[in-house]
């Protein structure tokens, strides 16, 4: 199983385009040590080099599908298009939630060229419900239900959403917000490479850590996570919002609730953080808070980051 990050950032990138706090600036500015990122996605193929699926290709399966998917498409040349004069090796599009960084994608993707578009009856109901989406053209776009907890083959993979700590996107947010339930509304995603017995778990937002899913997540070889923020009042401390990580459904870094302490036991070769907000220090290769993830076995994602499992 061959994985690429497409994009490491939260919703808006890094920087985001109206960020000018300290961590920031260092990207706009083009530091180093602050390299750029799309918004969150990674693509998963389990067919090997050399050795192509049905259609010829190397079938890539998508999971999430950010604003910036054109930009991450050509940055990547395993998804260029070809050979054929509309053809793609996106076989297939699997959602963990409705939130814009994980949808809106779809909207570039539609010049009428077949993929399968996966997720929970909950996220397809978001789609259907917005006639924007409308433009994924039935007959062009095959929309499947993936029911949590049971496990579908697609593309070679073996893949199973299981529900997390969350809540429902910000646009559908009512008067009371329920934070931290576990439902269709935001999901993890086991991938399993049934050829190499490889097995990885995506979870790019969630809200806490119950004994459960530590459980789950320790089966793994590998680990991609949620890495929003540093600590809880991040955006509130700087001034530049007025929630904390865990209104916004997501736990933070650092803390004694926070996933370093909460996943310090795990048994996983490989943890990464993704989805990282613009404003964590952790985006910075040489601050504190980098020392003290890597010193803790774990690797801040950038675009491009590869791993076999």
């Amino acid at each position: 199983m061959h994985v690429i990050v497409l994009g490491a950032a939260a919703g808006g990138g890094f920087p985001q385009w109206n960020d000018g706090a300290p961590v920031a600036c260092r990207a706009w500015a083009g530091d180093p040590a602050a390299p750029r990122r799309t918004q969150s996605s990674i693509a998963v193929t389990a067919d090997p080099p050399g050795r192509p699926g049905p259609d010829g290709t190397r079938r890539w399966v998508l999971f999430n599908c950010s604003p910036d998917i054109r930009q991450q498409i050509i940055a990547t040349p395993d998804l260029h298009p070809g050979p054929a004069l509309r053809q793609s090796p996106i076989a297939d599009i699997v959602l963990t939630n409705g939130d814009i960084d994980h949808i809106g994608g779809l909207l570039t993707l539609r010049e009428r060229t077949p993929f399968g578009l996966w997720a929970s009856a909950a996220i397809h109901g978001i789609l259907r419900d917005n006639p924007i989406f409308n433009v994924l053209a039935d007959g062009v776009v095959d929309r499947k239900v993936l029911p949590l907890q049971e496990t579908a083959t697609i593309a070679g993979l073996e893949v199973t959403l299981f529900p997390v700590p969350g809540k429902v996107p910000l646009y559908m947010e009512g008067a009371e917000v329920e934070i931290g339930g576990e439902s269709e509304a935001t999901v993890g995603v086991a991938v399993r490479d049934p050829q190499t017995g490889g097995l990885l778990h995506y979870v790019p937002g969630c809200a806490a850590m119950p004994e459960h899913l530590k459980r789950r997540l320790a089966q793994g070889d590998a680990l991609l996570f949620d890495g929003t923020l540093w600590t809880d009042d991040e955006m509130v401390a700087l001034g530049v919002g007025q929630k904390t990580g865990r209104r916004m459904g997501h736990m933070s870094i650092s803390g004694p609730d926070g996933t370093l302490a909460q996943l310090a036991d795990l048994p996983v070769a490989h943890r990464l953080f993704v989805h990282i907000n613009t404003t964590n220090p952790v985006l910075l290769a040489d601050s504190p808070e980098r020392q003290a993830v890597e010193a803790a076995g774990w690797q801040v994602a950038e675009d491009g980051t590869e791993l076999q499992l």
